[in-house]
């Protein structure tokens, strides 16, 4: 149950940001604001709640390299759908919102094997945070270019089914891995997650909230450091 509860609670996110866009009074520096905190909870928990315990089971160098892959893989489809397809049109933006969250849940399906909420509650609060804005500022977007409401919202309903159920189906298959192998695959997953903040979140934070940006990434980063201490029993 508890899978199924902190995936569906984390793919809400999407629908409920969807929602906000469309319904709620959205300025760009609120936006920004949440995306550059949620940004900063989220890079903190990938680091310590993926890479690092990889390292604590595999080799620096196979840590290293898995997290390389991560980022590389990442940025070769973000490349493809900004440079080749597009984000026009209903295929290009389905593409891309669903690229941004795939690395996000594939690191919440595998970390979620053999754990219990809490020792995922830094990662799964931050992945809700940061996809809370970013589907807010999509639909909203997606309305000032003609999109009907009723479009937008099975669109993102969509997605967020769609990820939730990789990330359950990701974690049921690999369930019986040894940790050999899930190691690496939790610091390619974190190398993906980097490789987002980089080129997706934190570029558009600071877009709609310039300076604020920064204090804004580090009050997500304290959050998150707090939630996993408490967690931790620290």
């Amino acid at each position: 149950m508890t899978l199924f509860a902190v995936i569906a609670a984390v793919s809400s996110a999407l629908v409920l940001g969807a929602l906000w866009g469309l319904y709620g009074r959205l300025g760009d520096r609120a936006e920004g604001f949440v995306l550059a905190a949620g940004g900063g909870a989220l890079m903190l928990a990938a680091v310590l709640e993926l890479i690092v315990p990889a390292r604590e089971v595999v080799s620096l160098w196979t840590t290293e390299a898995a997290v390389l892959l991560g980022a590389a893989a990442f940025a070769g489809i973000d490349y493809l759908i900004d440079e080749r397809w597009g984000d026009e049109g209903g295929a290009g933006l389905l593409a891309a919102v669903t690229l941004d969250g795939i690395p996000e849940n594939l690191a919440l399906g595998v970390a979620l094997i053999g754990a219990g909420y809490p020792e995922v509650a830094a990662l799964a609060a931050s992945i809700f945070l940061s996809n809370l804005p970013e589907a807010a500022g999509g639909a909203k977007r997606m309305r000032e270019t003609g999109w009907r409401t009723g479009s937008i919202l099975a669109l993102w309903s969509g997605t967020a089914v769609l990820l939730g159920a990789g990330a359950v189906a990701g974690n049921l298959l690999l369930a019986g891995a040894p940790e050999e192998v899930l190691a690496p695959i939790r610091a390619f997953a974190g190398g993906a997650v980097i490789a987002s903040l980089a080129t997706e979140i934190f570029p558009k934070a600071f877009r709609r909230d310039h300076h604020m940006a920064g204090v804004a990434t580090a009050l997500g980063f304290l959050a998150a450091l707090a939630l996993i201490e408490r967690t931790a029993g620290g």
